[in-house]
């Protein structure tokens, strides 16, 4: 049986040979480290990319709530605010 969180891959010969070639221009120890650092960098980006979507849509929910509630502002008049920031900076 299998120690848990332990996979076994088949590569191409092709991809085994670019994994291989990038442990050593890389100095990773082994081709699992090579494969877990980018396995790592993925669920990184993915969970990034979670929490970035699960923010802009409490962004939209909350800007829902305000037009809903009449919280709202003219174009123009919107407009008119960001220029006078954006000349500040």
């Amino acid at each position: 049986m299998k120690p848990a969180g332990q996979m076994t891959l088949t590569l191409t010969a092709e991809l085994e040979r670019f994994v291989k070639n990038e442990v050593q221009k890389r100095a990773y120890a082994s081709s699992s480290e090579y494969v877990r650092d980018l396995v790592r960098e993925r669920y990184l980006q993915e969970k990034s990319n979670s929490e970035k979507w699960a923010a802009l849509d409490r962004a939209l929910d909350e800007g829902i709530a305000d037009a809903e509630s009449g919280r709202v502002m003219d174009v123009e008049e919107a407009f008119k605010r960001l220029r006078d920031e954006l000349s500040k900076v």
